[in-house]
């Protein structure tokens, strides 16, 4: 775990807290990967400045709830979006199996287009195949990611940069912490199955740069 910001605010400190088990993000694939899955790891890629380091900044848009993501570059295009809180053992909620071509979104954080981490999980894979980012290995930097929004808002990020770390050093502070302006996190499983169980998380870091009305 990376060291948490000096004195952060409360609503932060409640999610790096709990951010620290995000990294269990469901990754029970089964014994051996089935024969149709794509490979569970993306391509490094030098990231690319945030929108505000080389334009006018987007304004942050009001609170809404997500409604249906889209990532072309990986195929996907999913909704309704599920809400995920804390279960019963305080780790992070993920999309249960049978919704698995279902992308969830982090419900104790921002919305998308806030200012600061919106944050989305979806499986890579389960027990029964492929899940809905099972073509995550696709996704290069400068690809977008598109959030419709309850309000009928589009908001649209593009991708700053990607990792892939093992989830015994996931990046609690990196992906839950505050920032200046609206970002979104998406993450999923990667890496080769180990016990049926996939050892890394892929994490796409994204930037708004467009709010469109639908």
């Amino acid at each position: 775990m990376n060291s948490s910001p000096a004195r952060p605010r409360t609503r932060t400190a409640l999610v790096v807290l709990v951010g620290v088990l995000a990294a269990l993000t469901g990754c029970s694939a089964g014994p051996e990967p089935a024969a149709d899955t794509p490979p569970a790891r993306i391509v490094p890629a030098a990231g690319v400045p945030a929108p505000g380091a080389t334009a006018a900044p987007v304004r942050p848009l009001a609170r809404s709830l997500p409604v249906r993501v889209r990532v072309p570059a990986a195929g996907v295009d999913t909704g309704p979006v599920l809400p995920l809180g804390l279960a019963a053992d305080g780790t992070v909620e993920v999309p249960p199996v049978e919704d698995a071509d279902r992308i969830g979104w982090y419900d104790k954080g921002v919305t998308p287009g806030q200012t600061g981490p919106a944050v989305l999980i979806g499986h890579f894979d389960t027990v029964r195949g492929p899940a809905v980012l099972r073509n995550v290995s696709r996704v290069r930097v400068g690809d977008e990611i598109a959030v419709d929004r309850a309000d009928g808002t589009t908001a649209v990020f593009r991708i700053r940069k990607l990792a892939q770390v093992g989830k015994d050093a996931f990046p609690t502070a990196e992906v839950y912490g505050d920032t200046r302006g609206p970002e979104l996190r998406l993450v999923t499983c990667g890496g080769e199955l180990t016990g049926g169980h996939r050892p890394d998380n892929i994490i796409l870091y994204a930037d708004l740069v467009a709010a469109r009305a639908a």
